[in-house]
């Protein structure tokens, strides 16, 4: 009886520091993600409007400042993104100290502002488990809640980013817990409600503002045919990635290896304005370009898909902050409109270009990080009336995950954290 009392009293106190834990994350998620679009597009039109050819060093600005700020401000220590989480939680070390938290918000920030080709979802993701972790250091819960507190966070960062607290309990579950316990269910679903009132009452407004207005049973065979081709990508994403790390790691000059992959960025930027930030915006106006039915160029769809990877992997090679979620989805999407597109050009179909763009995106996204779910209920919600996709979608993320599953056996979340523990095996 005693001992009943005793786990009861550590569940309440569980769900009380995870409530602490949400609002704090809530907060700096919301901020990060208004405060980086705010100003992602003021600079934004501020070059296009003015001298375009400065596109070409914006992200050299960017990423040098954050250079110099893991220098002097950080002093040399550097960020090297979700594996930070997993080791956290799978060592006995500690690789979530505070600075993670400044640390990971301002270089996120002036990554995409300067138009560093990715987002500011990772860096969200490890600000916000940082302060689950703080949370376990300062010993408000159980010690053996440190899994618990830490997915807390991170539920409440990834609901608020794309204004679905399912989505971010399912990331946390998911992907950083890569387990199921009732502990985890109870921190993780009280992080989720404290997520979805923040959302309802401040920020309930969807990345997307199109409707869906139908699919039909004969286009399942292109769904699966979109997540043959999703999985794929995410294959040559993952592999753009990781060797472009391995190589700019190679490069000890900073001074090269900041400004090869920024300007090289740049350049991209230059001639694929699309390509700028985390491409939400280039996203929006090529689907308002699709649904008025105007003429997009397939040549043009085959660049950015195979680009925005690339400048991804360049941005986060030269020393920016970010992750594969915002460029999985931009460049998932595009890969479902051309592939619709150019079924209805050569073959009659008459795809709805829409609803292959967002499978496109959950499927892309479900094999980059390795979650089908998470990517499921994310991408129904990137839009107002998505889970009217709910069937296709599914197919999309589960054809692609297992698909990119037989051609690579990690994602490019996990892979430094795959190569670690393959080295400890040894």
């Amino acid at each position: 009886m005693e001992r009943k009392k005793v786990i009861v009293h550590h569940y309440y106190k569980l769900v009380l520091i995870s409530i602490l834990i949400s609002l704090i994350s809530c907060l700096l998620a919301f901020s990060l993600k208004h405060l980086t679009e705010y100003f992602e597009h003021r600079v934004f039109d501020t070059v296009e409007n003015t001298h375009k050819v400065l596109f070409v060093v914006l992200p050299t600005i960017g990423i040098t400042a954050i250079y110099f700020l893991r220098k002097y401000l950080f002093l040399n220590r550097k960020n090297k993104g979700i594996t930070e989480i997993y080791k956290t939680l799978d060592q006995r070390k500690e690789h979530l100290p505070f600075f993670k938290i400044p640390s990971h918000y301002i270089n996120g920030f002036l990554t995409v502002i300067f138009g560093g080709s990715t987002g500011v979802e990772v860096s969200t993701v490890v600000a916000t488990a940082t302060v689950g972790n703080m949370g376990y250091k300062r010993e408000f819960s159980a010690k053996m809640y440190k899994r618990e507190l830490i997915c807390a966070g991170v539920a409440a960062g990834v609901a608020v980013l794309f204004a679905s607290p399912l989505a971010g309990w399912l990331f946390a579950m998911e992907v950083i817990a890569r387990k199921l316990r009732k502990s985890l269910i109870v921190s993780c679903t009280a992080s989720s409600l404290i997520a979805a009132i923040f959302i309802y009452l401040f920020d309930n407004e969807p990345l997307l503002h199109f409707s869906i207005k139908d699919w039909n049973w004969y286009a399942i065979p292109f769904f699966v045919l979109l997540g043959l081709l999703s999985g794929t990508l995410a294959v040559y994403f993952t592999f753009l990635v990781t060797r472009i790390k391995n190589l700019f790691a190679q490069i000890h000059n900073n001074f090269l290896r900041v400004n090869i992959g920024a300007l090289i960025v740049g350049l991209s930027i230059l001639c694929f304005p699309v390509l700028y930030g985390d491409s939400y915006h280039g996203l929006n106006q090529i689907l308002e370009t699709a649904i008025s039915k105007e003429h997009i160029s397939l040549l043009l769809l085959a660049a950015l898909i195979l680009l925005k990877p690339l400048v991804a992997s360049l941005t986060l090679g030269a020393g920016g902050d970010g992750g594969v979620f915002a460029p999985s989805i931009v460049a998932g999407a595009f890969l479902g409109l051309l592939l619709a597109i150019f079924c209805n050009t050569y073959f009659h179909t008459n795809l709805v270009p829409l609803n292959f763009a967002l499978v496109g995106a959950a499927a892309t996204l479900s094999s980059a990080i390795f979650a089908p779910l998470t990517a499921l209920i994310l991408t129904c919600n990137l839009v107002p009336n998505g889970y009217s996709l709910f069937i296709p979608i599914i197919i999309g993320c589960f054809t692609a995950k297992l698909f990119s599953q037989r051609l690579l056996p990690y994602n490019a979340y996990t892979y430094d954290f795959y190569k670690l523990s393959k080295s400890q095996q040894v």
